[in-house]
């Protein structure tokens, strides 16, 4: 529990940055990265230990369970954010692993194991992306969806495509009567502060 508190504290901090602060996540001594992308990689970090603490909370007979026939199982959710790591950071010159099929990964398995350690490569490959990235392609413009987008915009974009499948995983979650670890370390906290 302390080690879970202390990442949000630092998250905390690290989003209290200003713009063009320098930031180093990285335990490994990876150099930090600066202004836009620095803000881009705090949320990416924050869905990160959300995805993969929620993926392991879930117990793995609960994978196959989806609230209808017509939206992903809670496997397919996680295979799906895990998809878009490498898909959508393609797009900004991050190709994914060698022997990635994006088109069948999402189906490719219920293995809860292999399901979460597919969530955490994916994130590393985001991270890598975004600390890769030259400030000077932010502004690049591209043809996105039958329109027009700058590299900034996929970043945006990928923000908001993780925060959208990470309320459903919760949602998911919840209704087979898991706790996101996040809420009970913040229940168990307010327990031990009213002794």
């Amino acid at each position: 529990m302390k080690r879970s508190l202390a990442l949000h504290y630092v998250m905390a901090a690290l989003l209290a940055l200003p713009l063009g602060a320098q930031v180093n996540p990285y335990k490994d001594g990876t150099p930090g990265v600066t202004g836009f992308r620095s803000e881009v990689l705090a949320e990416v970090m924050i869905q990160e230990d959300k995805f993969v603490r929620l993926a392991g909370a879930i117990p793995a007979d609960k994978y196959t369970w989806r609230p209808v026939p017509e939206v992903r199982s809670i496997a397919e959710v996680f295979l799906h954010v895990a998809t878009a790591n490498y898909n959508i950071y393609q797009i900004v010159g991050a190709a994914p692993p060698s022997g990635f099929d994006g088109k069948n990964f999402e189906k490719s398995t219920t293995d809860k194991t292999k399901i979460v350690a597919a969530l955490k490569d994916s994130f590393a490959h985001a991270r890598k992306a975004i600390t890769a990235m030259p400030d000077a392609d932010l502004e690049k413009s591209m043809d996105w969806f039958g329109g027009k987008n700058t590299e900034r915009g996929v970043l945006l974009f990928a923000v908001r495509h993780g925060a959208e499948h990470l309320g459903q995983a919760i949602a998911d979650a919840r209704v087979n009567g898991v706790v996101p670890p996040w809420t009970e370390d913040a229940l168990k906290a307010k327990k031990a502060d009213a002794k």
